[in-house]
């Protein structure tokens, strides 16, 4: 891409911090931008795939515990609009109902599925949160049967959000590739540790299917290379 155009639809600011990671070696730092967009790339196999894993395990906690597969659709009018949550303005009621709305306006069905398919990573890690945990008593963290006797509710909700903090900022395209103005993979190399550490918490049979599909360490060989 010409200078002329990458500064003018991808910003100079976006663009500089390249730059000066390299010493302001143009060609270098073109390679690296690119290398960042493939290690972003290189993340959404195991990220959404980790999602995926921990809605279900979520749900099916939770399905057992209410008695309901219904449950999501059924508690906004039960735990979701207990008092306590006002605080939180009532967020996880607010998500199922909008969701709701949505399948309406287009004619689809409303159901259970359609209903937790379509709910985020943030919805999901939410139940780790004090006032939505102790109104599911506790159940979320039994959705790790495997995890390490010093791990409780708090720490695994820090390692969730901070993995949905990296997805989000993969998903906007910004730089997962420094420390500083430093060229470092740290934090990716992290944040995929602690995502496998979850999943094998969950059950260790999936880890062979996660490092199947995940090629984020030759991306991150190929910027350590720039």
């Amino acid at each position: 891409m010409k200078n002329i155009l990458r500064n003018k639809y991808l910003s100079r600011p976006r663009y500089n911090r390249y730059l000066t990671a390299v010493g302001n070696d143009n060609n270098r730092a073109k390679k690296l931008y690119n290398a960042n967009i493939r290690l972003a790339q290189s993340f959404h196999p195991i990220l959404s795939q980790f999602e995926v894993v921990l809605r279900n395990s979520l749900n099916n906690k939770l399905s057992v515990h209410f008695a309901d597969t219904d449950w999501i659709i059924n508690q906004k009018n039960h735990f979701m609009r207990h008092g306590s949550l006002s605080a939180s303005n009532f967020f996880l009621r607010k998500s199922v109902i909008n969701t709701e709305h949505s399948l309406s306006r287009k004619g689809i069905p409303i159901t259970s599925g359609k209903i937790i398919s379509d709910q985020n990573l943030g919805f999901w890690i939410a139940f780790f949160l004090p006032h939505h945990y102790l109104l599911v008593a506790g159940q979320p963290i039994h959705i790790f049967p495997n995890k390490p006797s010093l791990e409780d509710r708090a720490s695994l909700y820090s390692k969730l959000d901070d993995i949905r903090s990296f997805r989000n900022r993969v998903n906007h395209c910004e730089p997962i590739c420094f420390n500083g103005n430093h060229i470092n993979c740290n934090e990716a190399i992290d944040i995929r540790n602690k995502l496998y550490n979850l999943i094998e918490w969950i059950n260790p049979d999936l880890v062979p299917f996660f490092k199947g599909i995940d090629n984020t360490q030759s991306k991150i060989d190929k910027i350590m290379s720039i």
